[in-house]
């Protein structure tokens, strides 16, 4: 049948002839050898010593065209059946078939590279994207879903103090980018989306991930493209992301940080308020260029001497000055349990991590969920590309402030502060003057 369709058609050409192979072959394995197929049914026709027309060839060259219906009906009374080309050509292409196994097998795994995708059947937890010093509410459910977050990346030239504007590399817009919630067990299905139009690569390096580069590997996406990756998540804590794309100072150094939480089985307990605070340091050339994205504004780039001798211009809680004083202070009431989930992206300094008038009741040092939280500390140390779980008890109301303790960083702007509103506790704080801070003071408003 293939046959007489084949020999009706106005023109045969070699287009043709891998419609009629398809029927007898993979249709992959065709695309594959298209052009051996072309040299081979070539080779038939000169091995006969004649042109397509059943003639001699001139000079003993021999020419290959397109057969018309009319010069294959001449080729079958000349004794030249188009049946004797079809069967080498099959022979040339199961031959090809059968030596080339392992070719076709890498190619359906890539052409099907989807099919082999784990945890295609598990319910699947949009997450939205949620920013400092904001948290996803606490996970409720006991059983283990793909958690599906999709992470942008864009470019944002704004001011990190009022003064200077830095052009910051983003997860999200947003410096630190998202925070992620999910439960030991969870799958993370990621989705890292380079909206970055200057052309430069970045991925996600997630501290949570059991694999190479943390997931950097498989996350490294070009500007204008996406790359998707699925995360089974192994064990619990507070873990640092960063963009691990070279010179990885830099990407980090400009904004590309931030959490993700791997709850323990059954969650952490309960507490009444939560907050999201990262810290890091920014490092700014002296002088600022022209903006290549807003006509008229000075821009400061990174100054990548200062990064490498670790003096930053900035050290910041959430990526600017004032972020957690001016309008961002976090809040609470009398008698709430407070949980920090901290961090320190760096990229170079420890952060000695206090809490003016108060006093942290229970602490997960290094992100450690596993193991019971130290108690009652004053100050807790948390190394670049670390983070800790702090809870507060706040039975007095009043301001309390979170710093540095290496306490000269609150002069370049790493200072926050806690509003506690409520009854006074003159049973537990008192004073017979009224409340009075010094001047110009950064740390007592």
């Amino acid at each position: 049948q293939q046959h007489i369709w084949l020999t009706n058609r106005s023109s045969i050409d070699i287009d043709t002839l891998c419609v009629y192979f398809k029927a007898l072959v993979n249709e992959k394995i065709v695309k594959m050898f298209r052009s051996q197929m072309f040299a081979g049914l070539k080779g038939v026709v000169r091995t006969r010593g004649r042109t397509h027309g059943g003639q001699k060839g001139k000079g003993g060259e021999k020419s290959w065209r397109t057969y018309s219906t009319q010069e294959s009906s001449k080729s079958v009374r000349k004794g030249f059946n188009l049946k004797r080309l079809l069967v080498p050509g099959t022979g040339l292409c199961f031959g090809a078939l059968f030596w080339s196994t392992s070719s076709k097998q890498t190619l359906d795994a890539n052409e099907n590279e989807d099919d082999d995708e784990p945890y295609k059947d598990w319910p699947v937890e949009e997450q939205a994207l949620v920013f400092a010093p904001n948290v996803p509410p606490p996970i409720t459910r006991n059983t283990p879903v793909k958690v599906k977050v999709t992470i942008p990346v864009t470019i944002e030239e704004k001011s990190i103090d009022g003064v200077h504007n830095f052009e910051f590399w983003t997860f999200g817009g947003h410096v630190p980018g998202p925070f992620i919630r999910t439960r030991v067990g969870d799958v993370l299905d990621v989705t890292l989306k380079n909206d970055d139009t200057s052309g430069m690569l970045h991925n996600l390096d997630f501290h949570a991930v059991t694999g190479p580069g943390g997931g950097a590997v498989v996350t490294t996406a070009d500007s204008g493209s996406s790359k998707r990756a699925i995360f089974k998540l192994l064990k619990p804590g507070l873990f640092i992301y960063h963009c691990a794309v070279a010179p990885v100072g830099e990407h980090i150094g400009r904004g590309m940080y931030g959490l993700i939480l791997v709850e323990p089985p059954g969650g952490l307990p309960r507490v009444d308020k939560e907050y999201y605070v990262l810290q890091s340091e920014f490092y700014l050339d002296e002088e600022p260029v022209d903006s290549q994205r807003h006509p008229g504004m000075k821009v400061y780039q990174m100054d990548e001497q200062k990064a490498m001798d670790e003096h930053p211009t900035f050290v910041v809680f959430n990526g600017s000055v004032g972020a957690l004083t001016e309008g961002g202070q976090l809040t609470a009431k009398t008698g709430d349990r407070v949980r920090i989930y901290f961090g320190n992206a760096g990229p170079n300094l420890i952060s000695s991590f206090h809490a003016i008038g108060t006093i942290f009741d229970d602490v997960y040092r290094e992100g450690d969920l596993i193991s019971p939280p130290a108690k009652s500390l004053q100050t807790t140390m948390v190394p670049a590309g670390g983070a800790t779980v702090v809870d507060l008890d706040v039975p007095v109301p009043g301001t309390f402030t979170l710093v540095d303790h290496s306490i000269w960083r609150i002069e370049k702007g790493c200072v926050g502060f806690l509003r506690v509103d409520g009854p006074a506790r003159p049973d537990i704080f008192w004073g017979n003057e009224p409340h009075r801070t010094c001047p110009d003071c950064k740390h007592h408003p």
